[in-house]
């Protein structure tokens, strides 16, 4: 059959999307003209200048510069790209102060946040305590729509006690705190804003133009508190939802830093040459999701059957081509230190599965697994359980999606869709984000008092050891009563041209934790 000319073209899109980023004027970049270049040498000194172009997987209308609103890596790069928070994480995936000088606590439930002195806005005004109240104040209100207002809710009341001295009091004591405040969300915007078009932070990068779905450009604070940060003139970044159409752009030239690439091409850009792969083990995971308040994946026979269909080890050595450590149903990796070692292992078991079916009455029912392209992993995944499932009584369809629009438009609203999980900063942040009962981002819907309360006790617990055991026995209660599968952790791969230096892979996020603009720089090439 032929394909109609206005079907999915990788290269296509390529052309599109980076006819888009060039456009107005944003073709004039420090030389690109070959991307054959050797390396420099790891130890250089940063060089100031050039325009660095961008490309993530994610483009929708609901792209946005306001900070309550980020749900993925583009949005979490444009926080980081003009705004700054009161902390931050380094590479080494540790807290460390930023608008906030100092944090002191006695009781880990009452905090006072001195601010960092001479920090200007972009618009000229100077970083004060009411910015800081107005900015976690938000997330509380249920109007902001605020995707960490889950996170926010522990917070009792904020005041400034001072011009540069915030007093922050929480529902219960809560020993992370400066790491929670150190996610995207979390940064820090001028008191009072309404118009969040402009990205009028304290960060990096001034805003010089933002489309939603479109291209985002920022040019170099030179008020940036930061001495001698950023080095690049200008940083662009747009969408390229098409995995194939964002690597093209990447080995054309077109783009310097690229994200993600998947596993099954690295290899590829490897043998290309002058381009360089970052990687870092990280607590990424592509679920697929059996929402406990639908049927059948409402049943507990059913859900254990879908695990039992699921091969781990495959889809880790050759869906992920071993860039990735297999899970166990639960979202903590190995290498975690709040890791519970000793639950039993899930395995692929096609012939428990089908028993599993039988014992629920569900014998030749069906039901649909709806997955898009852009998630990795996951349409293969798809396929190889329902392909697994023919050897059961149940048939599984699989409904692919398009990518533009998925995660407002399907995720979580069908009874088996997948989600793809940024690592969190702390475990009492990831569960409370997406296993809290009343999370917005419960993806399966489940409630589960226990976990609650444990959730809570943790969150408080000073000692390491109770707590470990605490976040140990959560692990367990996810395992055997979620409805979530996750069958591996993905390392995070990014690549570049080798004239992009400065980036450092971190457990945190992608694009050296989505902070990837402050620190890149360009080489003369």
């Amino acid at each position: 059959m032929t394909k109609p000319l206005d079907a999915h073209c990788p290269d296509l899109e390529r052309r599109r999307a980076v006819k888009t980023l060039l456009a107005a004027g944003a073709a004039a970049t420090v030389g690109w003209p070959a991307l054959a270049a050797s390396a420099t040498p790891a130890a250089a000194k940063p060089r100031q200048g050039g325009v660095m172009r961008v490309a993530t997987a994610n483009q929708s209308l609901s792209d946005s510069l306001d900070p309550a609103k980020a749900s993925h890596t583009a949005d979490y790069s444009r926080m980081f790209i003009f705004y700054s928070g009161l902390t931050e994480f380094d590479s080494a995936f540790k807290v460390q102060n930023a608008l906030a000088e100092a944090f002191d606590t006695s009781d880990h439930k009452l905090w006072t946040v001195k601010l960092r002195p001479g920090v200007h806005f972009h618009d000229g005004k100077p970083l004060t305590a009411d910015d800081v109240v107005f900015s976690l104040s938000r997330h509380k209100d249920p109007a902001t729509a605020s995707k960490a207002k889950s996170i926010a809710d522990a917070i009792d009341s904020i005041k400034a006690t001072g011009p540069l001295q915030v007093e922050i009091v929480l529902n219960a004591p809560n020993v992370d705190l400066p790491a929670l405040l150190a996610v995207p969300h979390f940064v820090i915007v001028a008191a009072g804003t309404k118009d969040f078009s402009k990205g009028n932070g304290t960060g990096p990068f001034v805003c010089k133009e933002f489309t939603p779905a479109g291209r985002c450009v920022g040019t170099r604070n030179p008020n940036f508190w930061k001495p001698g940060l950023p080095y690049l003139d200008e940083v662009q970044l747009v969408g390229i939802v098409d995995d194939a159409a964002r690597l093209n752009a990447l080995l054309a030239g077109d783009i310097q830093l690229v994200s993600p690439v998947p596993a099954r091409d690295v290899e590829r850009l490897k043998r290309a040459g002058s381009f360089g792969v970052l990687e870092s083990q990280s607590g990424l995971y592509t679920d697929l999701i059996l929402r406990q308040d639908a049927m059948p994946t409402g049943n507990p026979e059913f859900i254990q059957a879908i695990k039992y269909l699921h091969d781990r080890e495959r889809i880790q050595k050759t869906l992920l081509r071993g860039y990735a450590t297999i899970g166990n149903d639960h979202p903590v990796p190995a290498w975690h230190p709040y890791y519970l070692a000793g639950l039993p292992q899930r395995t692929y078991d096609p012939d428990r599965a089908k028993s599993l079916i039988k014992k629920a009455n569900l014998s030749a029912s069906a039901a649909e697994i709806v997955v898009p392209p852009s998630i990795e992993s996951a349409l293969d995944s798809a396929l190889m359980v329902q392909q697994a499932a023919l050897q059961t009584d149940l048939q599984l369809g699989v409904r692919r999606v398009p990518a533009d629009g998925y995660w407002s438009t399907h995720w979580m609203k069908h009874p088996m869709t997948y989600g793809s999980i940024l690592p969190r900063p702390t475990l009492d942040l990831l569960y409370t984000q997406f296993f809290k009962s009343d999370s917005v981002w419960n993806e399966s819907g489940w409630k589960n008092a226990q976990f609650d309360q444990l959730l809570l006790q943790a969150r408080q617990e000073k000692d390491e050891t109770r707590r470990k055991q605490m976040y140990g026995d959560m692990q367990t209660i996810v395992y055997e009563k979620g409805s979530i599968i996750i069958p591996a952790f993905i390392n995070f791969i990014d690549a570049h041209s080798t004239h992009v230096k400065g980036l450092v892979g971190t457990p945190s996020g992608r694009l050296m934790g989505y902070r990837f603009a402050e620190f890149a720089w360009l080489d003369a090439g």
